[in-house]
Formats: structure tokens, sequence, C-alpha cells
């Protein structure tokens, strides 16, 4: 890829700027090395990961839901509402975020890097701020897994002020408003 003046990326074979933060998901990038929605085989897979055949689709998200980034090998993340998590009107580091994974949840280092047979869905609230986390059987049960948690966290239904020891009423409230909750 290369970068534009005006801060994109665009493929070398000259096909469509894409940026972080796109709202377009899945299609239109196949063959790219997978940052910003690009999914399928490229031969750029390290040894013993295959690429997903699918990528995650507009439908998979609930509204306000943005594709971050889409790995070859599966793994994704995706964020809410990335316009309005730009330091002036919301923090940046508070951006909710969730991560479709296959490694291993152990706390110690490197061991996110071990792929595993199980695939996770976890809600970040801020770095250290997990809301919940789902362990799925496989890829396509873990993208409804993507579907609900975004949906609910729309619907107001997901409780975020219980995921903080500290709780920040005022950027809580702020939320609630944002996201139509409580």
């Amino acid at each position: 890829m290369t970068d534009d003046s005006d801060g994109r990326a665009e493929d070398e074979d000259g096909v469509g700027p894409t940026t972080a933060g796109d709202t377009e998901i899945g299609g239109g990038d196949e063959g790219t090395d997978g940052a910003a929605g690009g999914v399928g085989g490229t031969g750029s897979e390290k040894a013993g990961e295959a690429a997903v055949d699918s990528g995650i689709d507009a439908d998979v998200l609930a509204d306000g839901w943005r594709l971050w980034n889409e790995e070859p090998s599966g793994r994704a993340i995706v964020v809410f509402r990335p316009d309005v998590f730009d330091a002036d009107r919301f923090p940046a580091p508070c951006l909710p975020t969730v991560y479709l994974t296959n490694g291993s949840r152990n706390a110690r280092p490197g061991a996110g890097q071990r792929r595993t047979d199980e695939w996770h869905v976890t809600l970040f609230l801020e770095p250290e701020v997990e809301a919940e986390s789902t362990t799925f059987d496989d890829r396509a049960a873990a993208l409804e897994g993507v579907r609900d948690v975004t949906e609910r966290f729309v619907a107001g239904a997901i409780d975020y002020r219980g995921a903080y020891q500290v709780p920040r009423e005022a950027y809580l409230d702020e939320l609630d408003d944002l996201i139509g909750g409580e």
C-alpha cells in the first residue's frame, strides 16, 4: 500500500483508498494484506495460518459499529462511532471496541499469539475495561456473537457501568445519551 497526501492508503494496483475507520465493510479490497477490511488469501499468511474465506459484512454489525481491521486469519476489530471518539467529544481511549480472536485468553505475555480452535468475542470499553467476553466453537458462531454484542450495546442492553471499578459518571452519562440508553 502507498500513502496518499490526504492520509489514505491506496493499494499497489491503485484500487480504492481505505483508512482504518472507513465505513465500507468487507468486499472490494480482496487481496490486500488484511488491514482496513481486506480478506482472502494473499500468500502472505504466516506458516500454518490459512486465510478465512469470508469477511465481516455490513449486516453483521449494528448501527454505529465499523470494521476497524480484519486479518487474513479471520481476527477482526470493530469499533463504535470512531467519528465521535476523537478526544474532542469523547476521550479516544474510551472507544468501545469488539475483538474477534482465536488466540489464547491466558494472561501471560505472548499467549494471545497462540492460535486456538475456539473463537472469542470480547467487548472493551477502554483498553483495561472489559465489559464481556464469550467463547465460541467456530468463527461462524463468533460472527453471530459479534452481531449480538454490537446490537445489545446499541440497544443499551449491556451494563457498561458495571464494568468499571470506579465509574466515571459524567462520561457514562454522555455515553448513555450517545447510544440512547437509560
